[in-house]
């Protein structure tokens, strides 16, 4: 028994930490697989890979994530998030280095029934067609109330050290966490901004004028307030210090860069090239709005552009 070698996608939270620790228990070696993209990062699953002293590789799911928001097969989520189809992508990925290297199994840290819409044995079946891993996706957590898969029934990895976690209730996990000695873990919780609501305002807003074949302007869907202007451009008005300096690197050819006046403190802003000449004189006004500019410089009502702001 045993000597599986699998890859196990690892987020940074406690199910994937534990997916790692209980097919190390079932004789698998194991390494580790996370994905980045200007709407998640990588930081909690290097944390996670440094805990539990695995190799993990870090891919740049950027291209992936982009052609997914523009055709997601299984739709979107409660906001601008393509989750099945994003997982399954990202599973397939996996299953590519997979067969390049000669491992046996990908596995992911999903619980059966854990989330209603997303683990259900529909969408965890959904997961493994799309990905085209069927019978090497394996859910170590949950892999005894599914059906066997190919390292298990090859005797490569012991199914008796697998488990049948399932449901909203996480007793089991934290009593394994003590278990294994995982002390320092995060909460449950979205590290995806495609998932949160005035995110994908802004995303929504950026397909349907801009488009997101610029990533530069992707990787700028955080940064600032945002104004869409009457004749169509974006405008993006910085907040503070850093987001005035990153407006003014970011800005290219073309572009038109927005600052107060000599000597008045107040936000940079960016207007991406191609913004007529009406905008840009708004945009000088919006500048100047939420600058300090005393009555030198008659600074307008921010009341009169509130209502061109994407998110209030």
């Amino acid at each position: 028994m045993g000597g599986a070698r699998g890859y196990s996608l690892v987020s940074g939270g406690l199910d994937s930490r534990l997916a790692v620790c209980v097919l190390r228990d079932a004789g698998a070696h194991v390494e580790g697989i996370c994905f980045e993209t200007p709407f998640f990062g990588a930081e909690k699953a290097r944390e996670a890979a440094r805990q539990l002293g695995i190799k993990l590789h870090v891919i740049d799911f950027t291209a992936d994530e982009i052609a997914l928001l523009k055709n997601p097969t299984h739709g979107f989520g409660g906001a601008m998030n393509p989750c099945i189809d994003c997982h399954a992508t990202m599973i397939m990925r996996a299953g590519e280095m997979m067969l390049e290297n000669g491992f046996d199994f990908v596995a992911t840290g999903e619980v059966l029934n854990q989330r209603p819409m997303s683990q259900n044995k529909q969408s965890l079946g959904v997961v493994e067609k799309t990905s085209g891993l069927k019978g090497r996706l394996v859910r170590p957590l949950s892999a005894k109330l599914l059906e066997p898969t190919i390292p298990e029934l090859e005797g490569k990895l012991d199914r008796e050290k697998l488990l049948d976690l399932h449901g909203r209730t996480r007793d089991g996990q934290i009593a394994l966490a003590a278990n294994y000695g995982l002390k320092d873990y995060p909460s449950p919780a979205g590290g995806c901004r495609l998932t949160e609501q005035g995110f994908s305002k802004r995303l929504k807003d950026l397909m349907d004028h801009e488009g997101l074949d610029d990533l530069r302007l992707v990787r700028l869907l955080p940064v600032g307030r945002r104004f869409r202007l009457p004749g169509g451009a974006g405008l993006i008005l910085g907040r503070n210090a850093e987001e005035n300096a990153l407006l003014a690197e970011s800005a290219i050819e073309g572009d038109i860069l927005l600052s107060p006046p000599e000597g008045v403190a107040g936000p940079n802003a960016l207007l991406p090239k191609g913004a007529c000449e009406a905008d840009a004189k708004m945009g000088g006004e919006i500048v100047l709005a939420w600058s300090r500019a005393d009555d030198r410089f008659a600074p307008p009502s921010r009341e009169e552009y509130v209502k061109y702001q994407i998110v209030q």
